[in-house]
């Protein structure tokens, strides 16, 4: 019997629950919800957790995959704090997020306005779900902090072992 506690199992785990937020966020986004650019960005780090995990089921468990593991959490809590912080209009998030366009001085009036009429931008202050009073940011803050606590766990254990 496997040992739950493992720091394999921990890792396991970590990395399971990084591919269930990515199959949230592409299930939301085939209910219609369209990502904007922070969200999309939020996924990355959370794959890259997704493919230690696929490393530590094929190569087998090492402290160094634990704690890239851990970086990637770490890095998708920053994010989705970032996101959450733009959201609640604490400061500006990217000019992609609100439609601006970079330089005005090498466009056209009316390449301009046929821009502005054919963009589909999502903005990043908008959230598009709130669920108990957080955002998918927030949620996704939130559990991303727990992965990372998960995977310093893991790694925890992976070095006390050795």
């Amino acid at each position: 019997m496997t040992d739950p506690l493992a720091p394999r199992s921990l890792a396991l785990a970590a990395a399971a629950a990084s591919g269930l937020l990515l199959l949230a966020a592409l299930g939301f986004q085939a209910a219609g919800y369209r990502p904007c650019e922070l969200c999309l960005l939020q996924r990355w780090p959370h794959l890259a957790a997704l493919l230690v995990g696929a490393v530590v089921l094929l190569a087998g468990y090492r402290p160094l995959w634990a704690g890239l593991g851990m970086v990637a959490a770490a890095v998708a809590t920053g994010l989705a704090l970032y996101h959450t912080g733009v959201e609640l209009h604490w400061w500006a998030g990217p000019s992609a997020c609100a439609g601006g366009v970079a330089d005005l001085s090498t466009i056209s009036a009316a390449d301009l306005v046929s821009r502005i009429r054919g963009a589909q931008v999502v903005r990043c202050d908008e959230p598009a779900w709130v669920f108990l009073g957080l955002s998918m940011a927030a949620w996704n803050a939130l559990i991303s902090a727990g992965l990372t606590v998960l995977w310093g766990a893991s790694l925890a254990r992976g070095l006390s072992r050795r």
